[in-house]
């Protein structure tokens, strides 16, 4: 290596990024996902036995994939290939493949091939890995942060295995502090750092499980340091430090499902507090004020539904308010109708009514109308019988006469399972009286 090539490497070592630097080589220094790597645990035997499998990394930012991966590189005797999804194409596979089939043909070594962000890749991209993968020429790691079931080609996805890496936990962070102020060949060990437990702790809180997201912003806070000798890192220096606290959300992706998963299931149990808290951070990550809204519409229908039919009318209402004010303001109005919505009472007896219905009606005959409810309002309907032998409801007492409403064939079929909730109980009081009074034959 000549002298402009080391001082390069030397220069592009120096400017690194914290992050990267305090990457660890070895699975002893891996931090955190000890479900995959513990000793005990499948991924750690494969790794020390180079065994290895094709497998899909699958995890949010910051959370060890990429380093997992060299990890197991450097463990692994095979030879390894890196691609990002983000610059390579068809070509660039050809040639991975074309280099694997000669290493092993000639020396006998098998090929490891690294794939960032491999949710990136096309079909047909895809599809050209496909048949060395399944023929085990190339062993493939691949790297996602969208949910692989949904973003990987489904041939790819049974050929690997997909593994699931969570977000650092609370003590995997302060692991990859302590490591950082006290490494002195990659870290900030030669300086003399010292940082407050309220700094650390809002670092931690707003590094959402991102251990790059945490370090880099450790490193902005050391290194905007004014004092060379005695850097002391307190909270204030932490929050002119994080440029943006990292939202985990992506309205394309996981987490947009997941949180509007959430948001819907806190209203239905009835939990006021997770309700607002998904609403917040639907609203902070910038999530479509009239996709909010329009979620209240439907789960005060189907939810709520007869047990407060005024739901609804909360719903619409809000859905027209948030159009004409817009945000900031729409927050309040959502607020309110997201915590009604929470409290109100729930009867789901609607939506199973019509599924129930709307179910029978496909999967059986169509049964005839009886004639006494056929129209009768046009001339010569009576020739047909249409509409003879019909009692007007309000003719008779409490606007209620006994008759045949639905097809004789199916005339005792229940689609209504009523629910003693809220409004509905007292609606049912008056169906239950209508049900005996039928029963008694008035």
């Amino acid at each position: 290596m000549d002298f402009f090539s080391m001082n390069k490497e030397k220069q592009l070592n120096h400017f690194k990024p914290l992050a990267a630097r305090l990457r660890p080589n070895t699975l002893e220094d891996y931090v955190g996902q000890e479900h995959l790597i513990g000793k005990d645990k499948p991924l750690y035997r494969m790794i020390k036995a180079d065994r290895l499998s094709s497998m899909i990394f699958y995890g949010p930012p910051g959370t060890g994939k990429t380093t997992l991966a060299y990890i197991i590189a450097k463990a692994s005797k095979m030879n390894f290939v890196e691609l990002s999804a983000t610059s390579s194409g068809v070509k660039d596979i050809k040639d991975v493949v074309k280099k694997a089939e000669e290493n092993l043909s000639m020396y006998s070594i098998r090929t490891l091939l690294f794939i960032d962000e491999i949710h990136r890749f096309n079909k047909a991209q895809q599809d050209t890995l496909l048949p060395h993968v399944e023929s085990g020429l190339i062993i493939l790691i691949g790297a996602t942060t969208e949910n692989p079931y949904f973003e990987v080609n489904k041939a790819l996805i049974s050929r690997s295995q997909v593994l699931t890496l969570n977000s650092f936990t609370d003590d995997d962070l302060r692991i990859l502090i302590d490591r950082a102020l006290k490494d002195k060949e990659n870290g900030f060990g030669k300086l003399n750092v010292s940082i407050s437990d309220e700094a650390v702790n809002y670092l931690i809180r707003t590094s959402n499980g991102d251990g790059r997201n945490l370090l880099n912003s450790l490193e902005i806070a050391v290194l905007s340091s004014n004092d060379n000798e005695n850097i002391n890192i307190n909270l204030e220096d932490i929050k002119n430090s994080i440029i943006k606290k990292a939202a985990v959300y992506d309205k394309s992706g996981d987490q947009h499902y997941d949180t509007i998963s959430a948001f819907i299931k806190s209203m239905r149990g009835s939990d006021p507090d997770a309700s607002i808290y998904y609403l917040a951070k639907m609203l902070v990550a910038g999530e479509d004020i009239k996709f909010i809204a329009r979620r209240i519409i439907i789960f005060a229908s189907e939810d709520i539904g007869l047990a407060d039919p005024n739901a609804m009318n909360i719903a619409n209402s809000a859905f027209q308010s948030i159009n004409v004010v817009g945000m900031p303001e729409a927050r309040i109005i959502l607020a309110n109708a997201v915590l009604y919505m929470a409290l109100a009472p729930k009867s789901n007896s609607a939506y199973m009514a019509i599924n129930k219905a709307m179910s029978f009606v496909k999967d059986n005959k169509d049964f005839d109308i009886p004639n006494h409810l056929r129209d009768s309002h046009y001339k010569d309907a009576e020739k047909l019988d249409h509409g003879r032998g019909y009692k007007y409801p309000h003719n008779y007492e409490n606007s209620y006469v006994a008759q045949t409403y639905l097809p004789y064939d199916i005339k005792d079929l229940i689609l209504y399972n009523e629910r003693d909730t809220g409004l509905e109980k007292e609606l049912n009081s008056r169906l239950k009286e209508i049900k005996k009074r039928r029963r008694d034959g008035n």
